[in-house]
Order: C-alpha cells, then structure tokens, then sequence
C-alpha cells in the first residue's frame, strides 16, 4: 500500500496550523528597542530613588548609561526602516480604519467577545500605545538632550526641561506597566514576539481583518 503523500516545507518551519505573524527584522526591532528602554528605566531609578541609589552607587556609569540608552532609543527603528515589513507595520499602525473605533467602542462598554472587537494585525490599543510610546520617546530625548547640553543653549530654561523629562518618564513607566501585564496575559502574542509565527485559530479569533501572508518567509 503506498504512503499517503506529505507537504514538503523546508526544515524549521511550523506546522501549517501556524501563520506568520513578525519577521526577524521585526522581532529584533522590538528587542533591542525593549532593551534600550530597560536600561533607562533602571538607571533613571538608580539615579533618583534615594535607596537604590545608595545601594547601586557608581552615579557617573549609571549617568552615563541612561544618557548613551536615551540617545540610542530611537536607534533601532531607524534601522528597522530598512525591512520593507517593518514598514508596511508602520503603515499598519498610522491607519485607523472604521473597525478601529468599532473596537474602542467595545473596550469602553467592556464587551469582551472577539466579535465585537474586530482588528486588523494590530488592534486599535496597540496602535494607540504604538503612536503614544513614539511620540514620548521622542519628547524624552529631546528634552534629555538640553539638560545635556544646557551650557550651550543658556536662554532655555533647564527646569523646565527636567519637570517635563521627569513627569513623562512617570508616565512612560505606568503605560510600560500596561504593555507588560497585557502581553503577559495572552501568551499566542508573546510567542509571536518570540518566534515570529502565531496560532492560526488565534490569529482569526483575535484580528479576523488581518490576511496574513505566509507564502515564503520574509526577512
């Protein structure tokens, strides 16, 4: 009796049941991005939480890696630009199509059911958070950067700039606390972070607007 024929794919690749969801390019973006704002957040606390101060000590390498991870946080998407995918998801985030409002709508009435939050690859949270965090790290190291250089540009007002730094680096952290305890609550996107690739169940239940491609593998 002869086999029953099997699917050919080439070696690593994921059951069929599985889609992809993040290139490499993708995954790396988001971790050195992640590591970077790890970095600053641990040593802005180094530096201003009295006690840990005290503890860590060695102020001047802690100053000097939040100023070198601030300067750097934008560094990898501007590297990721080079990955045609990072930027059709950047172009996915800066979209917000009708279905979008749909899902804020269920979010405010605390509708919990797949089918009354539709979502393309990126629901509307994630392109909220998405927008927000970008726009702040933006503010960040711009104001980081004239409490740096504050000899060189004396009409600036170096107290503003550090109430502005401080007050959103409070925010910053709270909206980071968010991010974490929703990925940690859903395990699926996590291992899409981790390997690229998502359950196709997950994928159809939880952004039933997304096609995603999954032909050939992109890098």
């Amino acid at each position: 009796m002869a086999a029953e024929p099997t699917t050919w794919r080439p070696r690593g690749w994921p059951e069929r049941r599985s889609v992809r969801r993040f290139t490499r390019a993708e995954r790396m973006v988001h971790r050195a991005t992640g590591l970077l704002m790890l970095v600053c957040a641990l040593t802005a606390a180094c530096l201003y939480i009295g006690p840990l101060a005290q503890l860590v000590g060695r102020r001047h390498i802690m100053v000097f890696l939040h100023e070198w991870s601030g300067i750097l946080l934008p560094a990898p998407t501007l590297l990721g630009l080079v990955s045609p995918a990072f930027r059709a998801d950047l172009r996915r985030l800066n979209r917000f199509a009708p279905y979008d409002r749909r899902w804020l709508r269920a979010v405010r009435h605390r509708r919990t059911e797949p089918a009354d939050r539709p979502a393309g690859k990126f629901n509307a949270g994630q392109k909220l958070y998405a927008g927000w965090i970008a726009g702040a790290v933006l503010v960040m190291t711009a104001t980081g950067l004239l409490m740096w250089f504050m000899g060189l540009l004396p009409v600036l007002n170096r107290t503003s700039a550090i109430f502005v730094h401080d007050l959103l680096a409070y925010a910053i952290a709270v909206v980071l606390l968010g991010h974490m305890r929703k990925a940690f609550q859903d395990p699926e996107a996590r291992r899409g972070m981790r390997t690229g690739y998502v359950d196709r169940v997950w994928a159809r239940r939880e952004h039933r607007m997304w096609a995603p491609e999954e032909d050939a593998p992109r890098r």
